[in-house]
């Protein structure tokens, strides 16, 4: 594989292209992951930036996840942003939605109990390989033959 300059691909030991892929990383870090400013960077303008990243990201997630803010009501928006600021998306909106989810519910961010077995219960639908059935006793049938063939 060769460069678009005509170089091997094995070209980025040089210094100038190593120091511009360590600062853009440091700058997406810092946008996205809540890492510090680097310097020769514009402090405040890139807050403004990140917080209007993450409201992006809070948005297109409701959209994705339309039940999160119908069950967060309107404390959805606030804890996104709390999440999402040492949280960055790893593999797409869809994930993101669960992970938050999840965040919630292991770190014990939801006091309401009614709100806290809403989001467990869409979040077990939605986490598993395949949806949880709504019949009655379908879980517990899948439950007992999952602990009858362990034997």
């Amino acid at each position: 594989m060769r460069e678009l300059d005509g170089g091997p691909a094995g070209a980025f030991a040089d210094p100038a292209r190593q120091r511009l892929g360590l600062a853009q990383a440091a700058l997406l870090s810092a946008l996205v992951a809540g890492t510090p400013v680097p310097e020769a960077f514009d402090r405040v303008r890139l807050g403004v930036q990140a917080r209007a990243l993450a409201g992006k990201r809070a948005d297109v997630v409701a959209k994705v996840a339309p039940e999160l803010p119908v069950i967060l009501g309107d404390g959805y928006r606030r804890a996104f942003l709390a999440y999402s600021h040492g949280h960055p998306m790893t593999d797409g909106y869809r994930r993101d939605a669960l992970d938050f989810a999840g965040y919630l519910l292991a770190e014990g961010r939801l006091e309401d109990a009614r709100m806290r077995a809403e989001l467990r219960e869409w979040w077990l639908e939605r986490s598993g390989p395949k949806p949880r059935s709504r019949r009655p006793g379908v879980r517990l049938a899948r439950a007992t033959r999952r602990v009858l063939l362990r034997r």
